[in-house]
């Protein structure tokens, strides 16, 4: 389920990244959630009958997805973000995978192994990519070893993918139980910090507000005005007035 995410850590070396929802699963164990990226998803993770789950068959399905895609430059099923799982499933009942003819066919019989709708049927062992005819003259030492020549080497100084796809991939997720934990957790730490940051902005306002001086404009020129009204009239009084005002005091 994580073999669509391929960076190059080393040069022209691929590693697979982003485990984001990836379980550790043991070899008798099965998983019933759904969860993944629907386009790279296995069948049997649509089955309607999912009581009898699915195992690590799917990441091999996977695996087929991307080569198929890395070599045709498109998907072996049509299958968007916003496609239904009962369409998915109707799909891969009725829909044939195509193979251009140029193809070896030693390659076509790898990816159909990989892509075998049957999880029993699948090749879902290292060993079994290993021992295939057509990987038989693969020095498989010096692949772990990273001592062969990467037949394609990206140029560091440019972005070597295409953002808008990642754009159109949307993570399926019904809530696995195996991470409903985290979700708790994660859910009750954002409370907590969300109360505590509520508080200190509390804090912060009331202090602001008791040093904040209120600044009325409308008040202030209204006083200016008068001010300036007084004072005129100060000025204008008749000075006679005023001496007789004197001799009654």
């Amino acid at each position: 389920m994580a073999y669509k995410n391929l960076q190059t850590k080393l040069p022209g070396h691929v590693h697979i990244t982003d485990f984001n929802i990836a379980t550790m699963l043991p070899v008798e164990m099965c998983l019933t959630t759904v969860a993944g990226t629907k386009p790279y998803m296995a069948p049997e993770m649509f089955n309607s009958r999912r009581e009898a789950g699915y195992s690590f068959a799917v990441d091999w399905w996977s695996l087929g997805v991307t080569a198929y895609e890395l070599l045709r430059g498109r998907r072996p099923y049509h299958i968007r973000s916003s496609t239904s799982s009962k369409e998915i499933a109707h799909m891969f009942e009725t829909a044939l995978v195509t193979y251009p003819s140029a193809w070896s066919q030693e390659m076509v019989s790898l990816l159909k192994k990989l892509l075998e709708p049957n999880p029993d049927q699948r090749f879902s062992h290292l060993s079994n990519i290993q021992n295939f005819p057509y990987m038989n003259d693969m020095n498989w030492d010096a692949v772990l070893q990273k001592r062969l020549i990467p037949g394609f080497i990206p140029n560091k100084g440019r972005l070597n993918c295409d953002p808008t796809f990642e754009l159109e991939e949307m993570i399926l997720e019904s809530k696995p139980l195996h991470k409903k934990k985290k979700r708790l957790a994660k859910k009750e730490k954002m409370r907590k910090c969300d109360s505590s940051q509520m508080c200190l902005l509390q804090e912060h306002l009331e202090s602001v507000q008791k040093e904040f001086i209120i600044f009325n404009r409308e008040k202030v020129k209204k006083d200016f005005n008068k001010r300036q009204a007084n004072q005129a009239l100060e000025q204008t009084k008749d000075p006679q007035e005023e001496d007789g005002q004197n001799n009654n005091l």
